[in-house]
């Protein structure tokens, strides 16, 4: 079993003519070489060909440790010789790499948060209509948050859906296009009483929501599927740095958020007489919120030209993926398979991302009682600016440090979401219990400190990570979809929030939120599967499997049980796994690429090819070895089931002739 054998072209010494044995071709040491070089790389398995996660626990530390720290000097070194070339290469390669990906997601943070940041202003400098309402309806002020949520959840499940059906690049370019034309109708919203003006702004703020919600299964599909790439053997980029890739995009969410405050207070100050102070005009607080939704109008208009003129292959890798399974259009069958074979995957993505926003929402309870505390008689609306502004920062700090680790095979994406749930249910019941203690001013200092870490573990932990295996846990055809579903699971904990907040006290509220901390972390344990150090590449073949009825057959790292969610071993998905099994069934399924390669050059040059080369094969893989290899055994037949293949190598050993045979084929 440990050799490889195929069943070939006859051996030398002729043609058998009883029927009674199959010649018998090898792996040379060279073939071998370049066949565990291009299915065995080494930052995935160590010398002996052992998948690091069948690695004892020492040893695994140490091979993880290994590559971590060679992948960090070499990325130091590439670095430093950019620099020295050129020093401001480093910044043109961050900005091409991370900032472009995830434009979109930063103007979503910086125009969905000015929401709540501006909210103060106008209840200071509109008072009779947002804070007294007594010449504004009282459910139309309160629409302002329910209708934007509202809008986002559309966006998030019917963007998501035309982006599996359409096609990535169109549902990037229709997000940018509505929500340029929300920033437009946000900046102009009027009306002849300020009770029509509240109606208007809410209704720009759900179109605009629209796009906003797109952006989510967008930008992650995208971001991911380019990570990946496109070739037949996935690169090293690709397996050690796809999640960095895709939570660096996701962290210009926080970016959007900083410059949104910093431009408000700037703003204020310009308009306001240089004063943040209270009281506030009517002019003063028009101009800062108009100006402040103007300039970001110009960046996505920016971003619509972009992503028309310059992401064309957005949608390739769904494009490949459609062709396998011969599919155009939406592809329901695949919807259909997927809730079949990943239904508790869902649980685990949607009913996490629920608890998540529970919580972001949350975090706000902080800074509202320690403001009263440490400044009682102001009315000024700076203190709460600033502080924002310092806690946007630490969560700053969350997002990059989650990005850095989120791909570390030891820390990964399961333990992060874990630990940053856990964590954020300590911060949260700990004040619970004990809100008068906390919230005197004696003790104020210790209260903040909650805040800032309950905000830095939200983006380290289940902020950053939801974002991410949203997409990354499901097949490429409804990728989108499934992460709509997610995010606006997401939006609905928001809702949730937004609404069972007007309703209890502020103790009430740090004795409710904090369980759902604790709801995230077992939904998380049970149901989500470790793709860290997963070749997304491996978990498209097992859907290909999937998709075509032959789940048993499939024997690779997308069923090792570190892969799999617990509830997913306890049902037994990973009975199947067999990495010797799967190394020879990958070289059957290379010959079966190569033989297409060869019918199609064939073709070609007889003049009969058509041209339609639907699933086009990637020649890069075919090294003269492997050419050779496969040509010497042209003709063998693919490796069937796992049962089937062990049963006809046992009956081969088993053979009291096979030694005779053997010899006589020499």
């Amino acid at each position: 079993m440990a050799e490889y054998r195929d069943y070939g072209v006859a051996a030398p010494h002729g043609p058998d003519m009883t029927g009674t044995h199959n010649p018998i071709h090898e792996l040379t040491s060279n073939e071998r070489q370049i066949f565990d070089y291009l299915l065995k790389p080494d930052d995935g398995y160590n010398k002996e060909g052992v998948y690091w996660a069948d690695m004892p626990i020492a040893q695994r530390i140490k091979f993880v440790a290994s590559g971590d720290a060679k992948e960090s000097k070499k990325e130091l070194s590439s670095t430093w010789r950019m620099f020295k070339a050129d020093p401001l290469s480093p910044v043109a390669y961050y900005f091409r790499n991370m900032v472009l990906p995830g434009a979109g997601l930063g103007l979503e943070g910086y125009v969905l948060f000015s929401i709540g940041n501006l909210k103060p202003l106008f209840e200071a400098a509109f008072k009779e209509c947002w804070d007294d309402k007594t010449i504004c309806n009282v459910e139309w002020v309160r629409a302002v948050e329910y209708l934007e949520i509202c809008g986002i959840i559309v966006g998030q499940i019917l963007v998501g859906i035309l982006g599996d059906w359409l096609g990535r690049r169109w549902g990037l370019i229709q997000d940018a296009t509505i929500m340029f034309i929300g920033l437009l109708m946000l900046t102009a919203a009027w009306g002849v009483t300020q009770n029509g003006w509240v109606i208007c702004y809410t209704w720009s703020l759900f179109f605009y929501g629209i796009g906003v919600g797109g952006e989510y299964p967008m930008t992650a599909t995208s971001g991911m599927e380019n990570a990946v790439g496109s070739g037949k053997i996935s690169t090293k980029e690709d397996r050690l740095h796809r999640g960095r890739k895709v939570t660096s995009a996701f962290l210009m969410q926080g970016w959007g958020q900083f410059f949104n405050q910093v431009l408000l207070i700037i703003l204020l100050l310009v308009f306001h007489h240089g004063s943040g102070n209270d009281p506030y005009s009517k002019v003063s607080a028009q101009w800062t919120y108009r100006i402040s939704f103007a300039l970001p109008a110009v960046g996505t208009l920016w971003l619509v030209y972009y992503r028309t003129y310059k992401m064309k292959s957005a949608s390739k890798q769904l494009a490949a993926a459609k062709r396998k399974s011969k599919v155009t259009g939406y592809d329901t069958e695949s919807l259909k398979l997927t809730f079949t074979y990943f239904g508790p995957r869902m649980i685990a993505t949607a009913g996490a991302w629920f608890a998540n926003d529970i919580f972001f929402y949350g975090n706000k309870l902080f800074q509202n009682e320690f403001i009263k505390v440490i400044i009682p008689e102001s009315h000024s609306i700076m203190p709460g600016w600033l502080y924002n502004l310092v806690n946007v920062g630490v969560s700053l700090v969350g997002y990059y440090l989650a990005s850095f680790l989120i791909d570390n095979k030891l820390y990964g994406r399961k333990w992060m979401q874990q630990i940053g749930f856990l964590m954020d249910f300590i911060l949260f019941i700990v004040p619970a219990f004990h809100f008068d203690y906390y919230t005197s001013k004696e003790h104020i200092s210790e209260f903040q400190a909650m805040y800032f870490l309950s905000s830095f573990f939200n983006q380290f932990g289940p902020n950053a990570v939801t974002f991410l295996v949203a997409a990354e846990v499901y097949p490429t055809p409804i990728r989108a979809t499934a992460h709509g579903i997610s995010a606006a699971a997401g939006k609905l904990g928001a809702l949730t929030a937004s609404v069972m907040y007007n309703y209890i006290t502020t103790r009430q509220k740090f004795h409710v939120v904090p369980w759902f901390g604790l709801a995230g972390m077992l939904v998380t344990t049970l149901f989500l599967p470790d793709t860290t150090g997963l070749d997304l590449k491996e978990q498209e073949r097992r859907w290909q499997f999937i998709r075509t009825g032959r789940e048993s057959e499939y024997h690779g790292v997308a069923v090792h049980p570190k892969h799999l969610s617990l509830w997913e071993r306890m049902r037994g998905a990973g009975k199947y796994y067999d990495a010797d099994l799967d190394y020879k069934q990958k070289i059957e399924e290379m010959r079966a690429d190569w033989e297409t390669v060869q019918a199609r050059k064939a073709g070609e040059k007889a003049g009969h090819w058509d041209g339609e080369d639907e699933d086009p094969h990637d020649d890069s893989v075919w090294s003269s070895d492997v050419s050779t290899y496969f040509e010497k055994t042209r003709g063998a037949a693919s490796i069937k089931t796992r049962d089937t293949f062990e049963n006809e190598i046992a009956d081969s050993e088993s053979s009291p002739d096979r030694d005779d045979e053997k010899r006589r084929n020499r």
